[in-house]
Order: structure tokens, then sequence, then C-alpha cells
């Protein structure tokens, strides 16, 4: 009995313990069971309560400044649209968001369709500390390569490369081709001592990552994007318009020819197409140079910007007997004639070796590596350079090349001496001009009414060659210099940064200038030119609409010499 009750408890205490067991299993489950669970449901995990997404349609809330900054660690947020956002001033010159300010109108709005995303492609500056960015080398960007192909200020997926020179063509080629190129063409350019040839991609590889392998070869020397320039007019068109001019009141100009007209001064006008035919122009355009190698015909600007120099018929340029050396640079597109680093340095090339005196340069576009080295060697040859500051209006940085340190820039006025809304402003300006409702001859014969700081820097141009007339060794800095000592003070007393040293006053300007020694001027026979002053003098009163601007001349220029500085 006692054995048997022994037994009994002893099995009530096992089944109590295995039922204890049993509810505590059930009661506390344990970590192994857990863990398989957490490993079955790994993928399905959901953290999106821990991190905030990003939603590609809310992404214009996002702080361009410092939405990066804010992206919690492990996200992944795309650029794009955010750099095009950040303001002008964290680039460098030479570069623009959305669209180039030389595609911008008097308004500041872009005249071409904007990108989404900026430059892309130029010697660009860090957004964040303003230093050049790790890839901008030898011109190249400081952002990834797609985005130079958007670049609107650039030949989409072209660049121009300086070459060794004694590479022949097959050679050039073949090198061209080991890095997924095409040489469009390569030329020996005396201007800066060497050659340089223009590239395409052809493998569709973005523009930075090509650049840098190709700068990277044995032969190249450097590699910079075909920047983009385009010509300073603002669109019109051609019409019969009064031909009254009251640049020619506002310059002193009547006055000016009275003893220099610019005969045998060469002045190469790098450009559009001239109509060397129109009346005005007849027997003044020297010789043509097609940088472009088109069949396109004469230009509305290029014929406008020779006829603001040497108009000799109706009307009246500023040096009339000038000669001009046409270099036909830009060519028609869809946003107006625009040309590009390759064609331009092609054009002042050819201006240097063929004896221009002066070049004028009615084009802006950005700060460009190898047009600075050009116009630097024009600089060291003693010729002058002048250039439209541009139409981009107050709030544009500097355009080239007029913002180059040896080039004279020049800003627009109106017939009230007001500034011309579009001109461009800044501490490179050298001296105003007339360029508002300015009428110019225009292709097949006929006149325009335009505006704009390319004609501007025409009637400079053809001043320029009215001194070097009147003293041939006069060298750049001097020239520059009577121009704006003589210059009559528009704006702020003094320099400003709108019109510079003020209006250019073409009588005082050459009669500021001391006569060279007697056998410069015996060169030119006396005769022609008094016979050539009379023949213009003798035109001028037949037009009857042309009367009152020669009584301005008249009033102005005795306003003029009342209210004149002594210094001047």
């Amino acid at each position: 009995m006692i054995h048997d009750r022994a037994n009994w408890r002893i099995g009530m205490r096992r089944t109590a313990l295995a039922l204890t067991a049993a509810a505590f299993s059930l009661a506390c489950p344990g970590i192994p069971a857990v863990q398989a669970q957490s490993v079955m449901r790994s993928p399905n995990l959901n953290i999106q309560s821990r991190m905030p997404t990003i939603n590609p349609t809310v992404a214009p809330r996002i702080n361009p400044v410092v939405g990066i900054n804010r992206t919690p660690p492990g996200i992944n947020t795309p650029r794009v649209g955010v750099t095009s956002t950040l303001p002008n001033a964290r680039f460098s010159p030479n570069l623009s968001s959305a669209c180039s300010y030389a595609h911008r109108d008097s308004g500041g709005e872009c005249r071409e369709k904007p990108v989404s995303l900026s430059d892309g492609g130029g010697a660009g500056k860090s957004a964040k500390n303003g230093k050049s960015g790790k890839d901008g080398k030898n011109g190249g960007a400081g952002r990834s390569g797609p985005l130079a192909a958007l670049n609107p200020t650039a030949v989409p997926n072209e660049f121009v490369a300086e070459i060794d020179g004694s590479l022949s063509d097959a050679q050039a080629d073949a090198l061209a081709r080991r890095h997924g190129l095409v040489r469009l063409q390569s030329l020996n350019f005396p201007l800066v001592g060497a050659t340089i040839g223009l590239f395409r991609i052809t493998d569709g590889r973005p523009v930075e990552k090509a650049r840098r392998s190709f700068a990277a070869a044995s032969g190249v020397r450097s590699v910079q994007l075909n920047y983009r320039y385009f010509l300073q007019d603002q669109k019109a068109a051609p019409t019969e318009g009064d031909p009254a001019q009251y640049a020619l009141a506002k310059l002193r100009l009547p006055q000016a020819h009275t003893l220099v007209s610019g005969a045998n001064v060469t002045i190469a006008v790098i450009d559009s197409g001239i109509d060397d035919r129109h009346p005005e122009l007849l027997n003044s355009v020297a010789d043509n140079y097609d940088a472009l190698g088109s069949k396109e015909g004469p230009h509305v600007h290029g014929t406008g910007i020779a006829g603001a120099i040497v108009s000799h018929g109706r009307l009246m340029g500023s040096a009339p007997q000038a000669r001009i050396l046409g270099i036909r640079a830009f060519g028609t597109a869809a946003n107006g004639a625009e040309s590009t680093t390759f064609v331009i340095l092609k054009a002042l090339n050819y201006a240097v070796l063929h004896g221009a005196q002066i070049v004028n340069m009615s084009f802006a576009g950005p700060k460009d590596p190898l047009i600075e080295r050009g116009i630097g060697a024009t600089a060291a040859r003693g010729i002058v350079m002048v250039a439209a500051s541009g139409n981009a209006g107050a709030k544009s940085p500097p355009l080239y090349p007029a913002a180059n340190a040896n080039v004279i820039a020049v800003s627009a006025t109106d017939a009230g001496d007001k500034l011309f809304a579009a001109s461009n402003r800044g501490g490179h300006i050298a001296i105003a001009a007339p360029g508002v409702d300015i009428f110019l001859p225009a292709p097949d014969g006929k006149y325009q009414m335009t505006s704009g700081t390319s004609f501007s820097a025409a009637y400079i141009s053809g001043l320029a060659a009215l001194m070097l007339e009147r003293n041939p060794a006069l060298k750049p800095g001097e020239l520059r210099a009577i121009l704006m000592r003589t210059a009559r003070d528009l704006g702020s007393p003094g320099r400003d940064d709108q019109f510079g040293a003020g209006e250019a006053d073409a009588f005082a300007a050459v009669s500021a200038i001391t006569a060279p020694p007697a056998v410069p001027v015996a060169a030119v026979p006396a005769a022609p030119a008094v016979e050539s002053v009379a023949g213009r003098q003798q035109v001028l009163p037949t037009r009857a609409l042309n009367q009152p601007a020669a009584a301005m001349a008249s009033d102005k220029s005795a306003a003029g010499e009342a209210n004149r500085p002594a210094a001047q």
C-alpha cells in the first residue's frame, strides 16, 4: 500500500511538472522561434516609418540648397532638377543656368526652350565653395558628363582640342577613332601657334568622360567644349524707315569727318554675311572670307554692322572710307545667327594674317579659354579690338569677348542718352555709343531699323579707324585712353558701370590726337580726300529728312563745347 501510494505521488508530481512545463511554453514563447520568423519575414520588412521616403511628385518642395544635406544616410537622391535652380553667382562667369545669357531678351527671358539642367560642360565651379570642380581641368565640367550634352552654351557632343602639329591627317583620324571620336577638321593657327582640331563623339559616351579620356592621350595638349556665340541685336524686319541718323549728331561725326574719314584703315568684321553690292557699301569691302564654308547669302546683321562703319550713300557710317575685311563666322540657326569656338578662332586668325588693324566683334558668349588665348595673341600684335557688351540686361554676368581686358567693351544708348534697357553693365564697360533704333543697310538694297549693342560697337570700330588714320602709330592702350578721356559723361559723374567713361565723341577724340610726322600724311593725296569730304557734305543737304540731323549736329557741337570740361 505504502509502495503504491508512493508511486502514485511520484506519478502525480511528474504529471504536474509536465503540465506546468507545457503551460509555461505556451505562455512565454522562446527566442529561437522568433528568430526564425524574423528571417522568414525579413524581405518584407517595411522601415518607411523610420526613414522618410522621397516621392518624385513632390520634388519641387525640396530646398535646392539644403535638401541634399537633409537626406538621411543611405538614401540616394537624384540630382536632376536641383542644380538648375541654384543662383548663377554659384557658378563661374562663363556658365549660366537654364539658358545662356546670350540667349536672353531684354526682359531676361530665354529666347530658346529652357533646359532643366545647367552647364554641364564649361570650366565649372562648385556651388558650395566656388572653387574649380574636380573635373574642371582644361575647360571640363565639374559635374557628370551627361549634363554637357544639354549645355546651351556649347555644341552638343563636340569639343575642340589642341593636338600635336606633327600629326598627319591620317594619324589624327586614327587617334580620334581610338577614343570613340571623329575628327571633323583640324587647322594650324599661326595666331596662337597651335594646331586645333574639332572632334565629335561617335560612341554615345558622356561628353566629360570622352573629354577626360582624350585629354590623357599622347599627342593631345588640351581639350575644351566648342562654345556657342550669338550676335547681339534685337530682331526686327527690314524696313524703309526714317533715314535721319541721330547717331551722327550724338557722336559728332560730321565734324570729325572734316579731319579724317578712316582712309587706308582695315577693319575686320567677324559677323554674318555682308551684302557688298549694297549701294551703301560699294567699293568698301576689300575682301570676303567664309570661315563656315557655307553657301548662305548676305545676312541682315553683318550688312548692318558694315553699314554702321562705312555707309557712304544715303547714309553715313562712322568711317566711310575705311576698308572692310568681311569674315562670315555666323550662320543662320533656330535662335538667330550663331557661331562656335572653332569658327571664331578661324575668323580671328584670318583677320590678323590679312592685315586687320581693328577687329569688330558684335557677338557675345561665355568665357572661352581658346578664344581668350586668341585675343591675347591679337592684342600682342597691336591690333585694336572692339566688342558689344551684350544684350542680356542688368542681371547678366559679364559676357565675352567684351569682358576681356584687351577689348574695348561698348554699351548702347538711345536718342535721349538713356541706356538701352537690354545693354549689359559692368566694370569692364569702356564707353557707350548709340545703339537703339539705328537706321542701317540691309541685304538686297533695303534698309533696316534695328537696335543692339552690336551696332554701338560698330560705330566705335569706325571711330577707332578715324583715330588710326589721324595717327597710325597709336597703340591700342593709347587709343582706348583717348577715347575714354574725350567721352561725354553720362549717368553718375565719372566712370560708371552703365556708360563706362560716357558717350563717345568722335570729333573730340580725333582732335585730341597729335598728328604724325609729315611722311604718313604725304602718303595720302590731299585732293582726293577733299573731294570725298565735299561729296558727302553735298549729299546730306539734299535729304530733307537729314537736315534736322545736321542742325542737331551744329547745336550739339556748340552745346558740347560749352559743357565740356577744360581737360577734355
